[in-house]
């Protein structure tokens, strides 16, 4: 049987191609016999294994990157996890965050599942190029979340060092008012675009909340259940003015609501938000 020899030329040319270790790459090209595609598939292999392994682990590091297609009638928002803010900082991961984003537009997914099979610059995957990640970093990392939005007009915006993303979606083309609600959205992180669209389950857990409460209170003691829930039907109000996007105070300005810089700004309306957190 004959022996390839592996110089060290062929070794940094695997490093380069995949960003495994030197000691990885000499294994990879030695287990299959100096063969340079299947050592990339020998440690996408190594990757899969590392990433079972590394299962308990918890990713509560990454980045969150929000972008539009270029006619902004489409926006995505994507979460990849790392383990370490070491690791999320470094602007090699940034980048590998925007590639995905990237490839979420290109390939207009709607799915985490798509954009994992999807087509990422070139003849790899998302989830392969997940996997070589994973195999050069050494840490457990993953497309964690993934949101969508299809609107006259969608708005993105990133807060902070990549740790936020928020997607709005607009009845008519504003970037200033897509901007302006997208931070406010960020900072507040309101349930729901209006008390209308608050569901019924986020409702009656409130609901729920305020009656338990009063029940704890020596002044409500043996009141009826019936007066008790339309006294908690009342208190709803401070709850949708609080948690509801257009209810709330607008954050440049404190004199107005969110719903009245909207109609100033010629009548915009938010069809729906996505407002997507690390951790």
């Amino acid at each position: 049987m004959s022996t390839v020899t592996i110089s060290a030329q062929d070794i940094n040319k695997l490093r380069q191609a995949t960003g495994a270790g030197m000691m990885d790459c000499r294994k990879a090209l030695t287990e299959t016999n100096g063969d340079f595609e299947a050592a990339i598939d020998w440690l996408r292999k190594q990757g899969q294994k590392v990433a079972a392994k590394r299962s308990d682990r918890e990713a509560k590091e990454g980045v969150v990157i929000a972008k539009t297609t270029a006619d902004n009638k489409t926006g995505i928002v994507v979460c990849v996890s790392c383990e370490t803010d070491f690791v999320s900082k470094n602007a090699d991961f940034v980048a590998f965050g925007q590639a995905i984003a990237d490839a979420a537009i290109t390939n207009n997914v709607k799915s985490i599942d798509e954009l994992l099979s999807a087509k990422a610059g070139g003849n790899a995957t998302v989830a392969e190029l997940v996997n070589d990640k994973l195999a050069s970093i050494g840490e457990k990392i993953g497309v964690t979340k993934f949101e969508r939005i299809d609107a006259p007009y969608v708005a993105s915006y990133i807060h902070g060092a990549y740790r936020i993303g928020v997607l709005v979606g607009l009845n008519k083309v504003s970037a200033e008012a897509g901007k302006d609600v997208a931070m406010q959205i960020a900072a507040l992180n309101p349930v729901a675009v209006d008390a209308a669209s608050v569901p019924a389950s986020v409702i009656a857990r409130e609901k729920d909340i305020i009656i338990e409460v009063m029940k704890q209170d020596p002044k409500m003691a043996g009141k009826p259940d019936e007066m008790l829930a339309k006294i908690a039907e009342g208190k709803m109000g401070a709850f949708f003015k609080e948690q509801t996007l257009t209810a709330q105070a607008f954050v440049k300005d404190s004199s107005k609501t969110v719903g009245d810089y909207l109609k100033e700004a010629g009548d915009i309306k938010v069809t729906e938000f996505k407002r997507v957190a690390l951790g």
